[in-house]
């Protein structure tokens, strides 16, 4: 099924059309431009949960720009893909180098941001957005929890609320999805299965390949399936219970990002009552969401990039823990 550009006009194509949607806005600052692009109950779920309507997204994206005022934000990637005729759900994989001044020494802020944005008739609809705040927090000199402590979780409404989809390769938390380069989304599913749920760690290697990238928070690359190994267990280590739902996925291949890229949508949910790497253990659960664009070449996946939004993780632990009854809990393994 062809897209109608009506779509993406007045850009060439959804590429095109995010790269300077986003520009426009982020660089350029023409901040007024998010009433004419988002539709007016446009829904945005984020690491602190969801926000309803365009007013917000107005007065968030003005505070954020304020911030950092000489910020820009460069395209990496736009994995999209069509959801039937007239609209196309995007997920824009953002890197931001800032300099920042800090006790009056400039610092070199890296960080990556990816937005999975569902547009129909060229107006966004809804949208699931993920920050490596944790990069931020340590390149400027901040204690991760300390940060945390000054964040609220407001929750998750709508669509997250739900159960995942049961077939994400026919219809996704965004619509039905084309039936595009089957196998190759199969093999990414089985692998989070595998690997991510069923913790057979050793089978990275039937998955990847030996020289493989994986590009994680805190602005943090590891290589190999060792260090792959290694930043899973770390990150499933504090919820021992964890699982991964995949919530939404969009294949595109385009030479200029070198190829086949697989962008999931994730959501994990654990108990906090295993390595207490958050504080004190609470014995609640937690609800993550996070996104990884796979790189796929030659049947196998050679590069991850993983965002997620860690110190609002941190401030939903914040918010489940009970000071006056503390969660005790022992590994009697």
């Amino acid at each position: 099924m062809e897209l109608d550009p009506i779509a993406f006009k007045p850009y060439a194509d959804p590429d095109d059309f995010i790269r300077e949607v986003t520009d426009l806005i982020w660089v350029q600052r023409d901040i007024s431009f998010i009433t004419e692009n988002y539709e007016p109950d446009s829904i945005v779920h984020g690491g602190l949960g969801t926000t309803i309507g365009r007013d917000g997204v107005v007065e968030g994206s003005l505070m954020r720009i304020a911030e950092t005022p000489q910020h820009v934000g460069q395209a990496e990637d736009v994995v999209w893909e069509a959801r039937g005729q007239d609209a196309f759900l995007s997920s824009h994989l953002v890197f931001a180098s800032d300099q920042h001044l800090v006790d009056g020494v400039p610092r070199q802020v890296r960080s990556r941001t990816i937005a999975n944005c569902l547009y129909r008739r060229g107006r966004m609809v809804e949208e699931w957005v993920v920050r490596d705040t944790l990069a931020q927090a340590r390149q400027l000199g901040l204690d991760p929890d300390a940060a945390a402590a000054g964040l609220a979780f407001q929750g998750f409404e709508g669509s997250w609320t739900q159960a995942p989809p049961p077939d994400v390769l026919d219809v996704g938390d965004s619509g039905a999805r084309p039936d595009q380069f089957r196998p190759e989304c199969e093999m990414v599913l089985e692998f989070i299965d595998e690997v991510w749920n069923h913790r057979r760690l050793n089978r990275v290697h039937d998955f990847m390949v030996r020289d493989l990238f994986l590009h994680t928070v805190g602005d943090v690359t590891l290589v190999r399936p060792d260090g792959y190994q290694r930043d899973l267990l770390e990150l499933v280590a504090p919820f021992p219970d964890a699982r991964f739902a995949v919530r939404d996925v969009q294949a595109n291949f385009a030479d200029r990002y070198a190829g086949l890229r697989i962008a999931v949508l994730w959501q994990m949910k654990g108990t906090y009552r295993g390595t207490p790497s958050y504080g004190p253990l609470t014995g609640e659960q937690v609800d993550l969401m996070g996104v990884s664009q796979f790189l796929v070449q030659g049947g196998r996946i050679v590069r991850e990039v993983r965002v997620y939004d860690d110190l609002a993780l941190r401030a939903q632990i914040r918010a489940g823990r009970d000071d006056d009854a503390p969660f005790t809990g022992a590994n009697i393994y």
